[in-house]
């Protein structure tokens, strides 16, 4: 049984229309905060927590102005209030061009 609160890793993310859109609507909240223009790439990692509802930590890749880079997005989500909150969300890293070699 899991633990309450507890973060466990996410199966299955890859094909899940689901978390893909709790990470667009992650970078469209990060752009619309912080007059930003990252563009969506992909989910790289998901981990959940359940709390009052779910706390997903959401690794993905997006563009920043030709340049790819992994951030980590933290969103809130309460179903059964139709509630959704990016809490949080951080550079990782930048992913190294193919072309430099």
């Amino acid at each position: 049984m899991a633990t309450l609160g507890g973060i466990k890793q996410s199966k299955g993310f890859e094909n899940s229309v689901e978390i893909d859109s709790l990470a667009r609507f992650a970078v469209d909240e990060h752009n619309k905060k912080q007059n930003a223009v990252l563009e969506f790439g992909k989910v790289v990692n998901v981990k959940e927590q359940v709390v009052a509802g779910t706390i997903y930590y959401i690794e993905l890749e997006a563009n920043d102005g030709g340049q790819k880079k992994v951030y980590e997005a933290k969103v809130w989500v309460k179903l059964w209030m139709n509630f959704k909150e990016l809490q949080e969300f951080k550079l990782i890293s930048e992913v190294p061009s193919a072309s430099s070699a």
